[in-house]
């Protein structure tokens, strides 16, 4: 089973953009050398404490800083974006980085309706995301010389599509177009056993793809004491729970009493959102990451946790991948 891992270039407090841009490429340096076999970056607009907003860019400087591991989206989120823009952005990577490019698409817009209209797209049109999710995989598809419009770059590269969705919506569209399916289990679980056997029960062989592909995303923090893993996680409680209290900011710093902070009541709504998580020592971390392969038998696991400190966040990771490593030798 393949590992991955998804960044938000996060912005923590007392930092930058400009470090935390410089911060993912170290990671992602790093984690192509700890055996991860993709590394994504998500779409998110208007949010003080994300630097990835211009998803395609920041891949493309990923990408040129690593040598081997596949850069891509997870994802681009399309209503934000003409079909034909996303497949020339990606044809133009997939051209410069052959083979190492991924574009994972979601149906969210990635920030409220304010950032809709700054980006020009109307959300009144109706449900476009099927038939613009086609658009964009012909786009990428085999050379049509004749096409009143093609990508250029673009056209014929193949780039992989993935789907991404918190809901069945995604595994239903996943499933009828063959394509792969990632489940954003890390931050909206409710759906995810649902959406699991929908996606496998519905899929259609496809020109993409033969079997159904799962990934399953999880949280980790991953540290050298179970209460140290715990401490890394108040960052991203704190964070979740002022974004869904609308006052998203930069990443917050950890701290010991999470429910002085935040609430026992908010705390719990957090957690229950955040529970496909994996926290504390290796040998915890483990035992959580081992109960959910079990359970769910993903086809690859995509790893995500917004830790204050940078490294830390990479000792998480190294932490992680090493605990997988050894599972897949132990299995």
């Amino acid at each position: 089973m393949q590992y991955s891992i998804l960044d938000l270039a996060p912005v923590p407090e007392g930092s930058d953009a400009g470090q935390a841009i410089a911060n993912s490429v170290d990671l992602a340096r790093h984690a192509e050398s700890w055996g991860y076999h993709r590394y994504w970056l998500a779409e998110h607009h208007n949010m003080p404490g994300i630097a990835s907003a211009a998803t395609a860019v920041l891949i493309g400087h990923i990408a040129s800083a690593t040598r081997n591991i596949r850069v891509g989206a997870g994802g681009i989120m399309l209503p934000n974006h003409a079909p034909l823009a996303v497949a020339e952005q990606f044809g133009t990577l997939a051209t410069m980085h052959p083979g190492r490019i991924d574009l994972g698409l979601g149906r969210a817009p990635g920030g409220d309706m304010a950032v809709a209209r700054a980006l020009r797209r109307s959300m009144d049109r109706g449900d476009d995301f099927p038939r613009d999710v086609i658009e964009l995989i012909d786009y990428l598809g085999p050379e049509r010389p004749d096409a009143p419009v093609r990508a250029l770059p673009g056209e014929g590269t193949q780039v992989p599509v993935w789907m991404l969705g918190s809901s069945l919506y995604g595994a239903q569209l996943a499933a009828h177009l063959g394509l792969p399916y990632a489940f954003a289990s890390h931050f909206a679980p409710a759906a995810l056993d649902d959406a699991v056997e929908v996606y496998r029960r519905n899929f259609r062989p496809s020109e993409h793809l033969d079997a159904p592909r799962f990934m399953l995303a999880v949280n980790v923090f991953a540290a050298a004491t179970d209460d140290e893993g715990t401490f890394l996680r108040t960052t991203m409680q704190q964070a979740f729970a002022r974004l869904r209290l609308g006052q998203p900011g930069k990443l917050p710093r950890p701290v010991r009493d999470i429910d002085a902070e935040i609430g026992a009541n908010v705390r719990a709504a957090v957690d229950e959102a955040l529970r496909v998580t994996a926290v504390g020592a290796p040998q915890t971390v483990r035992r959580d990451l081992g109960a959910l392969i079990d359970r769910y038998k993903p086809d690859e696991l995509i790893l995500t946790g917004q830790i204050h400190d940078h490294e830390a966040r990479r000792e998480s990771f190294r932490i992680a991948a090493e605990v997988l490593s050894d599972m897949a030798v132990a299995a």
